[in-house]
């Protein structure tokens, strides 16, 4: 019987309501027929799968000596579980409570956990993704403590009233064995001890329990007698305990800075006080006192004198020094400063028994913001190198994007450099944390993340098979002069703080060409080389990119100028080559202006293997207002071309040439098709003068005679201040003059008349820009722009398709999009490659073309006749730095041009599609009829935070993420839709400011401040991640337990045990109260695995599991049936003799 599949109905449905609901032209048949749709519902599926860097504010940790695993917990309930390199896992308790303590069971694959809400867990890592197997929620006390033995399945817990309390680890359930306070301290204290603060057994004899109270009292219980055999009093609060591992003595830290050091049948005073870092008095009276040592831990070895290591207890007068860790060795003490405050620490031993010779090798130190590992087996203590993406956080993350499916050669290229930048100095051992096993990955494609930080830096990270590792760091900050004191602060008003924070990274993977915009409107172009370079200058380029608007008139159109026409608008564009900064300068009432935010270095600037800078773009001052922050970024590597747009308008940059090719307000992008009714705004008082315009009737000048130099190569168009501002400016095409391209310049000039850009709309409209922040529109109207005080560049795309209705050939262009939904195309003219691409100027003109959408617009694509992703056109990766390949390169741009200008181009009769996604809606477009094809209202009550085309199963999708939370997708081009999942609710701007998608269903957030989460939409991914996964746990053997000698065996030393069973048990304790903890039971079988993963590989690890379930069960039985055989052979034997014994005895005899 054929299996019915409701998603395939739907996807039906789907389907007719988008053809029914898109928006054909009328006598256009939509191409549904023409383009083979191959992805449907059935692909999709929404999943998590691992979460890298450090765990968000941790709380807790606790390590498996034998299993190798380090498990950490946070106050928001997590659990990160970290092996070997590669071998992470994250969980999560649904109540999202604070973890207090984790307890290993050691060598089970099992871990304990105690949160803030007074429920303990017990979680099974036998799984590749962890789940709770049980769960005890305490009702009327509070868990302060808990302490579980090596090898035993009862658990101590202490709480808040001071009592302690015993949980049965495998069924999680209470003895009725109770330690309550009042019986523990007897007639020691007369008020209450406080809460208990430290639990262990001796490890020379379990059945003494040794139990710490707040108030300084300690008291060693004897488990079997159920009495307190000694107690122990001191004066300061305690903190922590540890024995020695002959139980004959143990250490407490204390809250005035000071340890104390106990022998276990002296309870009267303690044998040694010790105050590390107190100063001694002169008169040999107490030491001062010190701040809390928080936790001590005393290990012992077989061959030289013990370590204590504790962390705090520094003196109070160190005033701003970095939180320590101390470890003392014999005499002497080494004083290790961390860069966070310390939250946890543990020591790493050879053994798990307590009762041997410890034999401590390294010192897991648990920081608020790190994880450092400090080696103890050499001189001077130094650290291990951190296999783990835990540096993520390093500097704040303000930015990220992710490539899947990246050329083969890119992660061996920046792996080669960022070997090179490796510090010295850390351990040569292996990293002592090497437990479980890496998945079997099924993904061979590579993914590179690349994360923008709040310093300027950026990271590189091999993303591949769902692991994370660093490959190359660099810094954009080193291009800039750093103020030395408070005084010679630059002048970045725009930030109080981290004026070099990345916004925006654009990265061609193919060409390796990287380009990054800072918050202080500053973008800077580089180029990837595995060779050093010393760069004697960075070449700059300044940009006066700002819209002033005026109280004015709308002229008629008939007034308009043409274009040889003068006009002196209130507009300002202005772009200035340099090669060094330029000087400070001000307008005529003292405002600053034409000053940019950063100060770029005069010095010869080295720059390491990796990314070099090539070109420095910043936005300058205008009228003592501040450059706005840029807003979209783009660039080009076989056009040479660079282009990025802010609220104000848009600049293009040849970074070949180092010219500056457009300059634009966003307004002027319209010309005189601007379909917006903008209503004019009051201007600036001080800043309007009679004379700031030209009157529009006022005679023409030619164009040539308003070029600022005849041998620019450079085409700029600049609309000049008013004459008492800048009375020099005027609009023309400007560059640093270059007289040897004279005449290719002249010849350029002359193909401009008719290409430039329109002025018609110059003084036409006026809107307010005072008010520097804006808001996206979230209105559905597009006809109005009331509430809009600018209009802002989204979305930029360069492409080689048809620019307007009437083309029969593709030809090189820019499409951008805005705030208001409008879509504009801009021609680019190509001069041919080689020597020519770096003398003859390129041309930039408008198309035409405006195209509409509801809310802003947030990417741009284009499909081909067969409904294919037509990449960006791009240069293939050379080494920049040798004279022979840049030979190569010529000659190769000789032979290849870079574009096919339109005049020498075929005619083409393919029809292309664009792909337009807003916040409200998606379109698509075909081209060049410019007809909409399909359309599709992705919401209405929300709006898309980011929207990318990406690749799938060997077809293309749009995906989106809502402010809502929803994650969507939609086939391309007939926008049905095929996955809306409520995933995640905007919570946090860093999700938004984050979140990404690419190819292959692979998509990423960061989570936390200090975290990445990476999820897929991909069903292949979904039903292969359970294999790709690594694994927790691995069989291995237990040591074996220290041998106890002839003498101690023969006299009755060594570690003595004890039958829990027989003193814990229900038979002997009898029952618990009912009402002091509640069972509920967990997910952590084959329950946990359903929701953890769906499909074939779900139902194989559901039917492994099960078959392991039904193996274990069956191997139970056997070990049953074989014991009653065992008991029925003993019986019968018995028997037996019995009747051999009794055979010949009369009936009176018995």
């Amino acid at each position: 019987m054929k299996k019915f599949n409701i998603r395939k109905v739907l996807d039906g449905l789907t389907a007719a309501a988008a053809a029914s609901s898109s928006s054909s032209q009328p006598g256009q048949r939509p191409p549904d027929s023409d383009i083979l749709e191959t992805l449907c519902s059935d692909h999709f599926q929404l999943c998590k799968t691992v979460r890298h860097g450090f765990p968000y504010q941790p709380s807790a940790m606790a390590f498996d000596p034998v299993q190798k695993i380090l498990a950490i917990g946070t106050q928001t309930g997590s659990l990160r579980l970290f092996g070997r390199p590669g071998v992470e896992c994250y969980c999560q308790h649904d109540s999202a409570a604070g973890v207090i303590q984790l307890q290993f069971l050691i060598n089970e694959g099992a871990l304990v956990s105690a949160l803030a809400d007074d429920t303990l867990h017990l979680w099974n890592l036998r799984q590749k993704r962890p789940a709770i197997l049980h769960s005890l929620k305490f009702n009327k006390e509070r868990i302060t403590f808990c302490h579980l033995p090596f090898q035993s399945k009862w658990l101590y817990v202490g709480t808040e009233r001071g009592n302690v309390h015993i949980v049965n680890v495998e069924s999680f359930t209470l003895s009725g064995y109770v330690i309550m306070w009042n019986k523990a301290i007897e007639l020691s204290s007369k008020t209450h001890p406080g809460l208990i603060v430290h639990i262990s057994d001796n490890p020379m004899d379990e059945g003494k329990l040794l139990i710490g109270f707040e108030s300084g009292t300690l008291v060693l219980w004897d488990l079997k007698s159920k009495k307190g055999e000694y107690r122990y009093s001191y004066d300061e609060a305690i903190h922590s305990v540890a024995w020695h591992h002959e139980g004959k003595q143990f250490v407490c830290s204390h809250s005035d800075g000071s340890l104390t050091i106990w022998n276990v049948k002296s309870p009267i005073r303690p044998a040694h006080i010790i105050t590390p870092h107190g100063k001694l008095p002169k008169d040999g009276k107490k030491p001062e006192p010190c701040k809390p040592i928080l936790k001590v831990e005393y290990r012992t070895c077989k061959s030289g004198d013990p370590f204590i290591i504790f962390s705090g207890g520094l003196s109070y007068d160190t005033v701003g020094r970095r939180p320590c860790l101390t470890v003392m060795h014999g005499k002497s003490t080494a004083v290790l400063e961390m860069d966070y405050p310390i939250v946890d620490f543990l020591t790493l031993c050879e053994t798990p028994y307590p009762s041997d010779f410890q034999e401590p090798h390294a010192v897991v130190v648990l920081l608020e913001k790190d994880l450092v590992v400090v080696d103890l087996g050499q001189n001077g203590y130094p650290i291990f190198e951190n296999p783990y993406p835990l540096d993520i956080h390093e500097s704040p993350v303000t930015c990220c994007e992710y490539f899947a499916d990246c050329p083969v050669d890119l992660i061996p290229a920046l792996y080669s450099v960022g070997a090179k930048q490796k510090r010295q100095g850390y351990s040569k051992k292996e990293w002592p944390i090497n437990g479980g096993n890496w998945g079997l990955g099924t993904q061979s494609y590579p993914e590179i993340i690349i994360t923008g930080h709040a310093d300027g830096s950026l990271k590189f990270w091999d993303a591949s098979a769902i692991t994370l590792q660093v490959l190359y760091k660099m810094k954009t900050s080193k291009v800039f002069e750093k103020s030395r004191n408070k005084e010679e602060k630059p002048n970045t008003d725009i930030v109080d703080e981290d004026p070099y924070a990345i916004q925006i990274i654009t990265w061609c993977p193919e060409s390796r060409m990287l380009c990054v915009a800072g918050v202080s409107a500053h973008v800077i172009v580089y180029k990837f080389s595995r060779q050093e370079v010393t760069t004697e200058s960075i070449q700059m380029l300044e940009i006066r990119l700002h819209y002033e608007i005026n109280d004015l008139e709308s002229p008629d159109t008939d007034q308009i100028p043409s274009l040889g026409t003068s006009c002196q608008g209130p507009n300002s564009q202005t772009a200035n080559s340099q090669s060094h900064p330029s000087t400070s300068s001000s307008s005529s009432d003292g405002l600053r202006d034409n000053v940019p935010c950063l100060k770029i270095k005069s010095t010869p600037l080295k720059q390491g293997a990796g990314y070099q800078a090539e070109v420095v773009i910043q936005l300058v001052w205008v009228n003592g207002e501040p450059p706005q922050q840029i807003s979209s970024l783009a660039v080009n590597s076989s056009y040479g071309l660079l282009v990025f747009g802010n609220c104000n308008g848009i600049a293009m940059v040849d970074y070949i040439q180092k010219t500056v090719l457009l300059n634009l307000g966003t307004i002027e992008l319209y010309g005189s098709n601007d379909p917006y009714q903008r209503q004019p705004k009051s201007p600036r008082k001080t800043r309007q003068t009679s004379g700031g315009l030209c009157d529009i009737n006022e005679g023409s000048t030619t164009l040539d005679d308003r070029c600022k130099s005849p041998t620019s190569a450079k085409m700029s168009r600049k609309l000049s201040l008013p004459t008492e501002l800048k009375p020099d400016l005027e609009l023309g095409f400007e560059s640093k003059s270059r007289d040897q391209h004279h005449n290719h310049h002249l010849e350029g000039m002359k193909q401009l008349k008719n290409n430039v850009w329109s002025m018609t709309s110059l003084c036409a409209h006026f809107f307010n820009v005072r008010d520097n922040s804006f808001s996206r529109s979230r209105s559905s109207s597009v006809t109005s722009i009331d509430k809009e005080s600018r209009e802002a560049i989204t979305a930029l795309h360069f492409c080689e398709t048809y620019t307007r209705k009437a083309d029969t050939c593709t030809s090189p262009c820019l499409w951008v999009g805005t705030t208001l939904g409008t879509v504009l195309v801009i021609v680019l003219n190509l001069p041919p490659g080689g020597e020519q691409r770096l003398t003859q100027p390129v041309i930039v003109s408008p198309s035409g073309t405006i195209l509409r959408l509801k809310g802003a617009i947030l990417r741009l694509a284009f499909l081909d006749t067969t409904g294919s992703l037509i990449n960006p056109a791009h240069e293939p990766w050379r080494e920049p730095n040798v004279q022979e390949e840049k030979e190569d390169k010529d000659k190769c741009r000789k032979l290849r041009p870079v574009s096919v200008s339109p005049s020498s181009s075929q005619e083409i009769n393919e029809t292309q599609y664009a792909v337009i996604c807003s916040e409200k809606q998606a379109k698509v477009i075909s081209l060049p009829s410019q007809n909409c094809i399909y359309k599709h209202n992705i919401t209405e009550t929300s709006f898309v935070l980011r929207a990318d085309i990406v690749g799938l199963n060997g077809s293309i999708c749009l995906a989106c993420f809502c402010a809502n939370g929803h994650i969507m997708t939609f086939s391309l081009p007939s926008l049905r839709p095929l996955l809306d999942v409520n995933y995640l609710p905007l919570t946090d701007m860093r999700i938004a400011r984050t979140f990404c998608f690419t190819n292959n269903g692979q998509a990423l957030y960061l989570v936390s401040p200090t975290e990445i989460q990476r999820i897929t939409y991909s069903q292949g991914t979904c039903e292969n991640l359970q294999e790709m996964l690594g694994e927790l746990f691995t069989p291995v053997e237990t040591p074996e337990a220290p041998n106890r000698g002839f003498f101690k065996g023969l006299f009755g030393g060594g570690a003595q045990s004890l039958d829990r069973e027989e003193l814990f048990g229900e038979s002997a304790a009898g029952k618990p109260s009912r009402s002091l903890a509640q069972h509920i039971p967990g997910t952590g079988g084959i329950e946990g695995v359903k929701g953890a993963a769906s499909g074939v590989a779900g139902e194989l690890a559901r039917a492994r599991i099960a078959l392991d379930e039904r193996g274990q069960k069956l191997s139970e039985l056997e070990e049953r049936t074989a014991a009653m055989l065992y008991s029925a052979d003993t019986f019968s034997k018995h028997a037996h003799e019995m009747m051999l014994k009794c055979k010949d005895k009369k009936w009176y005899q018995f």
